[in-house]
């Protein structure tokens, strides 16, 4: 399949919940938001210890306040491993099981499903009750759970402290769990983070464009999320890694391999310096309806999506596709016309799906605070004869560019004014250094001829 990355502000969400991006931005929350029941626990603080406190105008700012307590983490883990064996059993962005999970707890639904005792209401047809099942003799969450862990992972549902509730506004197709490798609070990354996605088969310059975007939103403060494939995916990873940043990759196969394993290094310093997240659970390999699934989640997870270069037919088309249906910024690189692979940014832009930019600035204009992260104004450069007022600049016009010059009635006729007046705004003009007396004659001074027209 030809992919992209293979295949979304503080200020989206007008929403009360403390770790929803701040308020003031791309619309309001989705409805189907931040659903609890059996299966879906209530949402947690910022991080472990912290609590969030936003305002008008910057990110939520994390404030002491105290973390679970033992005794109820212990509480969660027949929920959390019962969704370590869901992950197995289940592909990514099975909205059936997400529907069942809003109504039973997730050890109540395995169960269910090994002894085939589906309640009716839960609608679980034959076919998929079989497919589930044929999965089941090799579940071994507790060994997914302690492999996980041995490299410095975790696995996080909702519910969790960590969880980043924005991928509610997934409904029934929000991950079932999440696993992580690396450092730092998922919630707390992706609160300011903003996908950079494209091409795999991408062009230099598209490569380039990827790359220092990344390093200037890395600069400004901004985690930079991405698939870790080839091309521009790599490109992003490798620009915010450059500068010091933090980036996050999410994969389409468990977090303890490495694809494409020409990326192998490259995904290792993600894992050192960033954070690798995967909806599958460890040794599962990537395919093409995963890579598609797995762009919902850096839709969902980030601010905004700013996609590089993009065929008509691209992976990147789709998450740009799924921010947009998320009420995500979409924004779009704009490349050479004659360039293929940037056809497709080019159809996001024209339709409207999109809006152009060319640099952090810009990017963080659309997904950044209220008021604060404005792009500087652009224009181009104040010469000083755009001061002059219009009856010396037509004078000053009229001053032939040669070393010769003209005489004050010459001058006058070319600028249509009275003789008296071309000789007192001559005057002004040599003053300011413009022209310069030549005998009878006045000309361009030295200067002016150089950088005249």
């Amino acid at each position: 399949m030809n992919r992209t990355q293979d295949t979304p502000d503080d200020s989206a969400f007008n929403s009360p919940a403390p770790d929803r991006f701040e308020a003031g931005g791309t619309g309001p929350a989705r409805s189907g938001a931040g659903r609890t029941g059996p299966g879906r626990a209530a949402r947690g603080g910022a991080g472990p210890g912290h609590r969030e406190s936003a305002d008008a105008t910057g990110p939520p700012r994390a404030e002491p306040v105290d973390g679970p307590s033992a005794e109820e983490e212990r509480g969660r883990e027949p929920e959390r491993l019962a969704r370590a064996a869901l992950a197995r059993i289940t592909e990514p962005g099975d909205a059936v099981v997400g529907r069942w999970l809003s109504r039973v707890s997730a050890p109540t639904l395995i169960e269910a499903i090994r002894d085939r005792t589906v309640p009716g209401y839960l609608d679980l047809d034959a076919t998929r009750l079989a497919g589930y099942r044929a999965r089941l003799p090799y579940l071994d969450p507790e060994a997914d759970l302690e492999r996980v862990r041995a490299l410095g992972g975790r696995f996080i549902i909702p519910g969790d402290i960590e969880w980043p509730s924005q991928l509610d506004d997934l409904g029934d197709s929000r991950p079932i769990g999440l696993w992580t490798r690396g450092t730092g609070s998922l919630r707390l990354l992706a609160l300011r983070s903003v996908a950079v996605v494209g091409a795999r088969a991408c062009t230099t310059y598209g490569a380039h464009v990827a790359g220092e975007l990344a390093a200037q939103l890395a600069e400004r403060g901004w985690v930079v999320v991405s698939g870790a494939a080839y091309g521009i995916d790599a490109a992003a990873h490798r620009g915010a890694l450059a500068v010091g940043g933090i980036t996050i990759g999410v994969l389409a196969c468990g977090v303890d391999e490495a694809y494409p394993p020409g990326n192998s290094e490259l995904i290792g310093r993600i894992a050192e310096q960033g954070l690798l997240l995967s909806e599958l659970a460890p040794g599962e390999h990537p395919n093409r309806f995963r890579f598609v699934l797995r762009n919902r989640v850096i839709a969902a997870l980030t601010r905004g999506t700013v996609v590089v270069e993009a065929a008509l037919r691209s992976g990147a088309l789709s998450t740009a596709r799924r921010a947009r249906d998320l009420n995500r910024h979409t924004m779009g690189v704009a490349g050479p016309v004659t360039s293929e692979l940037s056809a497709g940014v080019h159809a996001l832009i024209r339709s409207g799906a999109a809006t152009l930019v060319t640099d952090a600035a810009e990017i963080g204009e659309l997904i950044g605070a209220i008021g604060e992260d404005l792009a500087p104004r652009r224009s181009g450069p104040v010469l000083p004869r755009d001061c002059l007022e219009p009856p010396v600049a037509r004078v000053l016009e009229a001053v032939p560019a040669n070393a010769e010059g003209a005489p004050v009635e010459s001058l006058a006729r070319a600028a249509g004014l009275p003789p008296e007046e071309v000789l007192q705004r001559l005057y002004e003009l040599g003053s300011l250094g413009f022209v310069e007396r030549f005998g009878a004659h006045w000309r361009l001074a030295r200067g002016a001829r150089n950088t005249s027209r």
